[in-house]
């Protein structure tokens, strides 16, 4: 125990040493900042200068240089350089976030807190947002880019102003709407792996009061993994989606507008994304999991053959939808803004399962699986306008989801079970209201003080069983039906107070503290004596309600930063320091309870987190442009019993890397009559761990580098450019998804690509 503390000790030492060399260093530059600050006002603004974007971060616009959250913008050109497609690529270039895009649904770590629960009971600790809509399935969340504006991720509690399951932060995708400019784009890409990417988009303007967009994109490749079956099944790691968006912007008279949105996609892949766990790890002689050393295709190829189950094809089709409307209205000192959407999310699938229930010995187990979800959300918010002192906004926010799904698995007649092992469920619903208001208070024309308020409530029910089948269809006469039944409000008042600098006409400190909170939940099982249509709950059945509920987790948040630019606009630093106190942390995984495997979550104790992050970029020369990132995370279990009676204390949270350095590079050659642009970057994350709690083992990762590069080609004058793109250099891939199972989802391979874009 002395040992353990001294460690701690140490641990909190270092750390804190290095945030004290950080504020050092930000004092220092800010003093540079005033200076050249000084100098610089009224120059004027050129392309050789850092251009601030605006962002809606706290729900309002404001340039991303005066809003003081730990906010990293990146805009749809920087995207489309670095070919980031999807969710699952933006993690690589925000510090201390990690965005995984496995088959069971992306998980979002920002700060070492994540969520491993994607069923539909369960919550993401961040919330992803298309357009402002919180989207809940993770499922869901793997969306396909194009025709974006930019993507902002906010990264700590956003209690306050986006409410629902923030406690690690919000990544909000904001598509682009129709503008006064009739213009249209295309885009095609070919790479290895038979890689088709193909993007279009023409905005019309039909009058004055309205213009439309039509937006699309189809995107295909072969599977990464390698099938050492011998069955000749293509395997998953695949992709074949397509999607559409559709958008109208209507003038009401001369102070309001009306925005309404369509989208469309549709997926049809493969979701036999699975590898063993023995491709990356072996066991120790006390059964801890050591890493293997083994080539790219080597941990890719899958050559688990079951001896109980036969294999088969796997496939996912999945149709998702979903309409908007925002309406907006000027009306003198106060704007209203109102924001509605529906959305539909339909998905089937069929997953050959790996399933280790010894450390040598391991089933092939199938599950065939069904879901069909919806979701309603309001949003109407009254936000001040004007030069006056007082900036502040209130409104109320209302979302409702529906699900109902049912997971059949086979093959589980080794462990006792019957040949079909069923969860029917549905409904599941999921309802929140909130009411909430922020103010800034300008004290002096620098300083700045904001305090916020929200007033959450979450009702979550669900109806279903656990069916013990001896066919495909229930039989009262043969089967055993269990009833899984919850009913569930939990709420909470959250906050924030703040307090904002300005140093300079370009530099700002600010200060936060702020709570956040993600709604409690429940498992499968019942309380003794509840019944639903005619399944009852006896006794002996019944589980207690500490092991049926979890508890809401919560979140207080200290946090100091700065946001400056100096050098004459040339070169820009955004850092901040973060303290976390975690209650309750939930964690998920599969549990065996009564012989049987359940999907279990419950309550950590205590977790807390500590870091310091730094970003920003350098106009070196014309020609010449710099971007980094340092991240540096302590984050811990504080107290935490995974089976009732070992601790966990100073364990690391899962994928939180004790540091991540990241450096990118552009320059830009200026030929005779064309310009070639030249682009690389690096990311250099530390080691880190993937745990399984129900089984006592943390899978650990070793630190790598992953390295992109860029050539880009266009002709002066002209409306088309050709660019080459490598991803992943290196071609190392890591887990990224580990269950208790001894399954785990990897991380994509190397990548090689060209692409041609047309802009008329």
């Amino acid at each position: 125990m002395q040992n353990q503390r001294n460690q701690r000790n140490q641990r909190k030492f270092k750390i804190s040493r290095t945030m004290l060399s950080g504020v050092l260093c930000f004092v220092g530059v800010d003093a540079f900042a005033q200076t050249a600050a000084a100098k610089n006002q009224g120059a004027p603004i050129d392309e050789g200068q850092i251009q601030d974007v605006l962002v809606t971060a706290q729900r309002i616009s404001s340039l991303a240089s005066k809003t003081p959250v730990a906010l990293t913008t990146i805009t749809d050109e920087q995207l489309h350089s670095a070919g980031i497609d999807n969710p699952a690529s933006l993690g690589a270039r925000i510090p201390n976030v990690q965005i995984d895009g496995a088959a069971s649904g992306m998980r979002i770590t920002i700060r070492g807190v994540s969520s491993a629960d994607t069923t539909a009971k369960g919550d993401p600790s961040a919330a992803f947002m298309l357009d402002g809509i919180y989207i809940a399935r993770p499922q869901n969340q793997n969306v396909s880019f194009f025709d974006l504006d930019r993507v902002e991720v906010l990264r700590g509690p956003q209690g306050t102003l986006y409410g629902r399951n923030t406690t690690a932060g919000v990544v909000n995708v904001i598509a682009n709407t129709p503008g006064k400019i009739l213009e249209a784009a295309a885009s095609a890409e070919l790479g290895n792996y038979a890689s088709r990417k193909f993007n279009a988009m023409i905005n019309l303007p039909v009058s004055d009061a309205l213009t439309l967009r039509a937006a699309l994109t189809s995107n295909k490749h072969d599977s990464y993994l390698i099938n050492g079956q011998g069955t000749g099944y293509t395997m998953g790691m695949d992709r074949d989606d397509a999607a559409a968006r559709l958008s109208a912007k209507l003038a009401l008279g001369n102070s309001a507008t009306l925005l309404l949105r369509y989208d469309h996609s549709k997926v049809n892949d493969n979701t036999d994304n699975i590898v063993p766990v023995s491709n990356f790890y072996s066991a120790d002689a006390n059964a801890n999991p050591v890493w293997n050393d083994a080539s790219t295709s080597s941990r890719l190829t899958n050559r688990f053959v079951p001896f109980n189950a036969p294999l088969q094809i796997g496939y996912s089709k999945a149709t998702a939808s979903g309409s908007g409307l925002e309406f907006n209205w000027d009306f003198g000192l106060l704007n209203l803004s109102y924001l509605a959407s529906h959305r539909n999310f339909d998905q089937a699938q069929h997953v050959n399962f790996y399933y280790q229930i010894q450390p040598t010995v391991a089933i092939g187990v199938r599950q065939f699986f069904d879901g069909k979800y919806w979701q309603d959300s309001h949003e109407m918010r009254v936000a001040t306008k004007g030069n006056g002192p007082l900036k502040a906004q209130a409104g109320i926010y209302y979302f409702k989801e529906d699900s109902a799904t049912n997971s059949t698995f086979l093959d589980l007649q080794i462990l006792g079970l019957p040949p079909y092992y069923v969860f029917p469920m549905g409904p599941s619903i999921a309802i929140n209201k909130a009411v909430f208001g922020q103010a800034t208070y300008s004290i002096t024309d620098r300083v700045r003080a904001t305090a916020g308020v929200r007033f959450s409530e979450d009702e979550k029910s669900r109806i279903g069983a656990t069916n013990f089948q001896q066919g495909l269809s229930f039989n009262p006469a043969t089967d055993l039906s269990l009833l899984n039944a919850a009913f569930l409000t939990t709420h909470k008042t959250t906050w924030r107070v703040g307090a904002e600098f300005d140093l300079a006409p370009e530099s700002m400190l600010f200060a936060t503290v702020s709570t956040g909170f993600k709604a409690g939940g429940f498992n499968d099982g019942c309380i003794a004596g509840s019944s639903y249509k005619g399944i009852s709950c006896p006794a002996q059945t019944a589980v207690p309600a500490s092991a049926l509920y979890y508890q809401p987790e919560t979140l207080t948040s200290y946090e100091g930063g700065v946001k400056t630019k100096f050098w004459g606009n040339k070169a820009s630093l955004n850092a901040s320091m973060f303290y976390y106190d975690y209650s309750n942390l939930q964690l998920s995984g599969v549990v065996v309870i009564n012989g049987a495997p359940r999907f279990t979550t419950t309550n950590a104790a205590v977790a807390k987190v500590q870091g310091l992050e730094v970003e920003g970029q350098v106009i070196a020369t014309s020609s010449d442009r710099l971007s980094y990132s340092l991240a540096l995370l302590d984050a811990h279990y504080a107290t935490y019993l995974p089976d009732g009676a070992t601790s966990w204390a100073d364990k690391k949270l899962d994928r939180s890397p004790s540091s991540v350095v990241t450096l990118g590079y552009e320059h830009t050659f200026q030929l005779a009559a064309a310009r070639l642009k030249a682009s690389f970057f690096s990311r250099a994350s530390g080691a880190y761990k993937i745990s399984v709690p129900s089984q006592l083992r943390q899978y650990p990762v070793p630190s790598r580098t992953q390295s992109d590069l860029s050539l880009s080609y266009r002709p002066d004058g002209a409306n088309w450019n050709i660019q080459a793109l490598i991803k992943n250099l290196e071609n190392k891939v890591v887990p990224i998804v580990i269950d208790s199972v001894g399954q785990m989802f990897v991380s994509e391979p190397r990548s090689v690509g060209m692409k041609v874009d047309f802009h008329f």
